[in-house]
């Protein structure tokens, strides 16, 4: 009888411990979910508007996932909606991207993979002839501490003129909304903008500038980061089905765009048109295409260089960034596709 009861407490315990195993693993990731979705009504944000538009992004994920689907104008604004838990996801550039990393002590967000590269450039007066005559100048950006506003500092202090946060200094920067800088550059209120398409190309196109830096020509290869995918890490951690689904989708996107030049960017302006209320005017995407490179890579090494840049004007601490990459799941759809890995920091 003592050996019966032995085996009766040994199965119970084993009941009990399955039970608590069971009650303790995390539920399975095929419920019903609303995946909240940020991105800009840009050209650099094409692989968003192409994945929305296309279904690309709910084939992948399946009727049971609802893309709820939020707009931004610019990085911060995008990174404050990721950090107040308003959006799981958004397409968004290295600084805002590094900004999030750091506001959280490296907790909220990981990049999951990369989006596009190029398409941003300072346009300006005619009369600007060379870098030198930008002293005394007034140049817009989208806003202060995003990518194209440390893009902007770093290319001036690098050139010896000295700016500040109040737009004092050699060149007066000035952040604002891209809409706000197409009207200042038409009314001569401005002298130039560094800015993504295409609003660079509506500057030249609509306002009569020109281009006097394409930043491509100051990065190797003429490749760096200019959106990517990141992810709330605690969307990421209890969705990892759902993530790689997306990322499918970004896949898909990609592929698209990248094999079907003159209908993606007819599909493109339907879809800024349809946020906006309006479409780019005729030659404004045509011009502004060749600017941009759609790759699922993100481009480590230039997000690190953004932050280092971000530093070097006085707009970031020292930060690490390790741990900001996770690309397991994207290198499984990769892999999936027979396609190359690719690596964080």
């Amino acid at each position: 009888m003592k050996g019966m009861r032995g085996l009766m407490i040994v199965a119970i315990l084993f009941v009990v411990a399955c039970a608590q195993a069971v009650s303790s693993a995390p539920p399975a990731d095929d419920q019903p979910l609303t995946l909240r979705l940020g991105y800009f009504p840009n050209l650099t944000h094409a692989p968003a508007l192409a994945g929305l538009k296309k279904g690309f992004f709910a084939d992948a994920l399946g009727v049971n996932v609802t893309v709820e689907t939020h707009t931004f104008n610019a990085g911060g604004d995008a990174v404050t909606a990721i950090l107040s838990n308003s959006i799981d996801a958004s397409f968004v550039g290295p600084s805002p991207t590094t900004n999030a990393f750091v506001q959280s002590h490296g907790q909220a967000v990981r990049v999951i993979a990369g989006a596009t590269s190029g398409g941003a450039l300072l346009v300006v007066k005619p009369s600007i002839t060379s870098i030198q005559g930008l002293k005394g100048k007034k140049i817009a950006d989208p806003q202060l501490g995003a990518t194209q506003d440390v893009a902007l500092r770093w290319f001036l202090k690098s050139n010896g003129f000295t700016t500040d946060t109040a737009g004092g200094g050699d060149v007066s920067v000035l952040p604002q909304e891209n809409s706000l800088t197409l009207t200042a550059f038409k009314q001569g209120q401005i002298d130039g903008a560094w800015v993504p398409e295409p609003w660079a190309s509506r500057l030249v196109i609509e306002g009569g500038g020109k281009v006097l830096v394409d930043e491509r020509d100051l990065w190797p290869q003429g490749r760096f980061v200019t959106t990517n995918l990141v992810v709330r890490t605690d969307f990421l951690q209890a969705h990892p089905k759902r993530i790689a689904a997306l990322l499918e989708g970004l896949y898909r996107s990609i592929a698209y765009l990248n094999a079907n030049h003159a209908d993606a960017q007819t599909l493109t302006n339907d879809a800024v048109g349809e946020i906006t209320g309006k479409k780019l005017a005729a030659g404004v995407v045509s011009a502004a295409w060749p600017h941009l490179t759609f790759t699922l890579d993100p481009l480590p090494a230039t997000l690190k260089a953004s932050a280092d840049h971000a530093h070097g004007v006085g707009l970031l601490a020292t930060v690490d960034l390790k741990g900001i990459y996770d690309l397991r799941l994207l290198n499984q759809v990769l892999a999936a596709h027979n396609e190359p890995q690719v690596q964080g920091l």
